[in-house]
């Protein structure tokens, strides 16, 4: 679910139009690339998910021990590399936002919405982590 606010709050208020230049730009410091990535690493995780979510519902019907194993190992190998994105995208926000200047936005428009994907990468990184550490 974090990773739904993370990209949707990017894409519903993370671009602002520019009057002057009539054109839209990112709120991280006119940084696209760093609305891309959060975009990318949000729905790309999401997908994750529900695709684990498939293999957690179809797992009690393996009975090879080996395919389950291999099925165990990926999602720990899957969940620790997710926590690397989240922890990439959390430092990639949070030092854009923090270097973000204020006459780029002087009506503070997004400014929520831009906070809120920070901290839910945050947040994303211990929960992807616990993925980690809880699978048997």
């Amino acid at each position: 679910m974090f990773s739904i606010v993370v990209f949707g709050s990017i894409v519903n208020e993370g671009y602002l139009n520019s009057a002057s230049e009539g054109e839209e730009f990112c709120i991280y410091n006119r940084n696209p690339n760093a609305c891309s990535y959060g975009v990318a690493v949000g729905v790309l995780a999401f997908l994750t998910c529900l695709l684990y979510l498939a293999l957690d519902v179809y797992f009690p019907q393996i009975s090879s021990v080996k395919d389950r194993k291999k099925a165990v190992l990926s999602d720990i190998g899957v969940s620790a590399f997710w926590a690397f994105l989240w922890f990439v995208g959390f430092c990639y926000l949070a030092n854009q936002w923090q270097v973000s200047k204020p006459k780029d936005n002087p009506l503070n428009e997004g400014t929520d919405a831009a906070r809120a994907a920070i901290a839910f990468s945050f947040f994303s990184i211990f929960t992807w982590r616990s993925r980690v550490a809880s699978t048997p």
